[in-house]
């Protein structure tokens, strides 16, 4: 990765929109809804002395709405705070 986040920042690689339902129907692009699980690739050092909880490799969850979108080099990505992500999954 050639790009650090600064203070409690995360960067998140969505995971991608479901192509069909768990029935086997198949969903059109302007019904997908946009993912709000991913994987974090990389993670901030910290603001005020906290330590971040989240680790790169970290599968998380979080809001609707969260982050900053970006595209590095052909590839989307979310910015966020670690205060924006809800959970993070067991592997």
């Amino acid at each position: 990765m050639k790009f650090k986040p600064i203070n409690d920042r995360v960067v998140v690689k969505p995971a991608p929109a479901e192509e069909k339902t768990k029935g086997g129907i198949i969903i059109p692009d302007t019904a997908k809804e946009k993912p709000q699980r991913g994987e974090v690739v990389a993670v901030g050092p910290g603001k005020d002395d906290k330590k971040m909880t989240i680790n790169v490799g970290d599968i998380v969850l979080y809001g609707k709405y969260a982050g900053q979108e970006m595209n590095y080099e052909g590839t989307d990505y979310l910015i966020m705070r670690e205060d924006d992500v809800l959970v993070i999954l067991d592997k």
